[in-house]
């Protein structure tokens, strides 16, 4: 409001270098501070001015600069389009290769900043060349320059195939593998990311990483003391899992499924999340890879998620994996209904306070893998609880299991009528000649009648 950017600009060009410097440094942290601050960089027309100088300046007035760039591209993508339109790509191209790698990681930073926003500004850095500078980069004795190479490589990836695929032709792949296991938190942190953009596109890209043998290094990643490493790999992990049978057969062999599991007992919050969704892709490939989630005990610690979490999309998440871990056979429904989980996933389904999406992933009826469980587990004792509570559309298929099972068993004959099962189906009203009608007549034909009475 005083008008220092107008002020400021003109000591761009000043004699005396240390005075360029400090007013690029001011510029830069008002464009930090907000879009308005940064708008203001743009339109009183400094950013020309700072790209000219660019290339003939020493390395602190580089590095300044380069901060400018990155506090006005970070705000919006029509802030970073600006940046791209005044040609500072280039300079920023070329400050990647300076002798300074605090030059590098100022121009790495910003370059980041401006390729997260969209793919079109993704591609414009890709185009400017920035690419295997950058795997260069990674490649420093630097943690700070790696940070910063990693998290720029994550942000071209990430916005598609063929971003991704210009990372993996730089060579970037193998180098990211071989730093999972550095000591440095942060840095673990971003490289886990990138490997996860990139593989997170295509069966073809999850396979270049995962054959860069990245398991079962990356698993002890999962049991790191830093949240976000956790995170980071679990969210790598399922990335790969989720694309093909093989692969998720892969990780399962390397003892990813054990590991996945021991991450989510021992955290809690949205730091589950990607292990949880990671159980549930690989038990829906198939029956075995189903039995392989069962056999490792990967059904109580989704339970768990199910009473412990707050947050209504990790509980709707561990609905769902559920719900793909029992949907292929009676074996693999029984495994999750003996588990005591359909109770709590009726109680959540009726509960006015769940949102939405949990309503529908923990909906015994409306979400086909929940449902296939309840038409395929011949486990009654599970299934019982659920008749005294079941909205109508509900009792159908359970009533249904009830007919299906009663008939053959004698013990559960005796259980249905000690439990009051047999009460309450005569209790339910059904349409005579429906389907609900055919079963429970069904049922009570397995009794005499003095009993039904």
């Amino acid at each position: 409001n005083s008008g220092v950017m107008s002020l400021l600009r003109p000591l761009l060009l000043d004699v005396v270098p240390t005075i360029q410097q400090t007013a690029a440094l001011a510029l830069g942290r008002l464009a930090n501070y907000n879009d308005d601050l940064a708008e203001a960089v743009v339109k009183g027309d400094i950013l020309p001015q700072l790209v000219c100088s660019l290339s003939e300046q020493n390395r602190f007035y580089k590095k300044a600069a380069a901060f400018v760039l990155r506090a006005v591209g970070k705000h919006s993508p029509q802030l970073a389009q600006a940046i791209v339109q005044c040609g500072a790509l280039e300079m920023l191209v070329m400050c990647l290769e300076d002798f300074d790698p605090g030059v590098k990681e100022a121009a790495s930073w910003a370059l980041g900043y401006i390729a997260r926003h969209n793919s079109e500004l993704s591609q414009a850095v890709v185009d400017a060349g920035a690419v295997p500078l950058v795997v260069l980069c990674i490649q420093e004795p630097e943690i700070a320059l790696k940070r910063i190479a990693a998290s720029t490589l994550s942000d071209i990836s990430k916005h598609s195939p063929e971003l991704a695929q210009t990372v993996v032709d730089a060579g970037a792949i193998a180098h990211l593998a071989q730093m999972i296991l550095n000591p440095d938190a942060k840095l673990k942190c971003q490289v886990l990311s990138a490997l996860s953009q990139i593989a997170k596109h295509s069966v073809d890209l999850a396979e270049l990483v995962a054959e860069a043998e990245i398991f079962p290094v990356v698993f002890t990643c999962l049991k790191d003391s830093d949240e976000y490493v956790k995170k980071n790999g679990a969210t790598l992990i399922r990335e790969i899992a989720k694309h093909t049978p093989e692969l998720s057969q892969l990780i399962v062999n390397a003892g990813g499924i054990a590991a996945v599991i021991d991450c989510i007992g021992s955290c809690r919050g949205t730091v589950r999340l990607p292990g949880i969704m990671m159980l549930g892709y690989v038990a829906a490939h198939s029956e075995s890879l189903s039995m392989a989630v069962i056999v490792s005990k990967g059904i109580p610690p989704l339970c768990a998620c199910l009473i412990e979490e707050h947050e209504d999309h990790i509980k709707a998440a561990a609905a769902w994996a559920l719900g793909q871990i029992g949907r292929h056979t009676p074996e693999h429904a029984r495994a999750v209904a003996e588990a005591n989980v359909l109770p709590t996933l009726l109680a959540m389904h009726t509960d006015i306070r769940s949102s939405e999406d949990l309503k529908i992933k923990a909906s015994i009826f409306t979400k086909k893998a929940l449902k296939n469980i309840l038409q395929k587990c011949t486990y009654l004792p599970a299934l019982e609880p659920l008749l005294h509570d079941a909205p109508p559309n509900i009792m159908k298929h359970i009533v249904g299991q009830f007919s299906k099972v009663l008939p053959h068993d004698s013990k559960a004959r005796r259980l249905f009528v000690t439990t009051g099962g047999l009460k309450k189906v005569q209790e339910i009203q059904a349409e005579p000649g429906s389907l609900l009608q055919e079963y429970i007549n069904t049922i009570n034909n397995c009794y005499p009648e003095e009993i039904v009475r």
